[in-house]
């Protein structure tokens, strides 16, 4: 009888573990965003330290630790992998198109700041590189 109640109680534990592993999951996954999205550049753009060449490309959000990275890779030819920081700021509502917001630097490149994907409830902003 013993047997059964500590076997019970291990069960339910198991449970309970479950279900906070799930919840924890689900709030990193409910962050209003996706965790891949395409974005095109029309003309070269630095992400980061890398100067990308105007085309199309697969975004990832990651997580490193508690940092938010974006990674920027080329659907096709052989343009650098590109990895910068970012920052999710909340959105009012729901972004009703794509946005890409750039600086020119001194040296004339499209440098991104901010990137909105269409459906997404939050933007990327990124860490400015010196």
């Amino acid at each position: 009888m013993r047997f059964v109640k500590v076997l019970g109680v291990l069960v339910c534990a198991l449970a309970l573990v479950s279900i906070l592993v799930s919840t924890a999951a689900a709030e990193d996954k409910n962050l209003g965003i996706r965790d891949v999205s395409r974005v095109t550049f029309a003309a070269p753009m630095r992400v980061g330290t890398v100067l990308l060449p105007a085309g199309d490309y697969l975004v990832r959000h990651t997580m490193e630790g508690q940092e938010h990275v974006m990674v920027f890779q080329a659907v096709r030819g052989k343009a650098p992998e590109a990895k910068v920081k970012c920052t999710l700021v909340p959105l009012p509502q729901k972004a009703e198109h794509n946005q890409t917001i750039y600086q020119l630097n001194a040296a004339n490149e499209r440098v991104l700041q901010e990137l909105v994907f269409r459906g997404d409830t939050a933007k990327h902003v990124f860490e400015t590189q010196n």
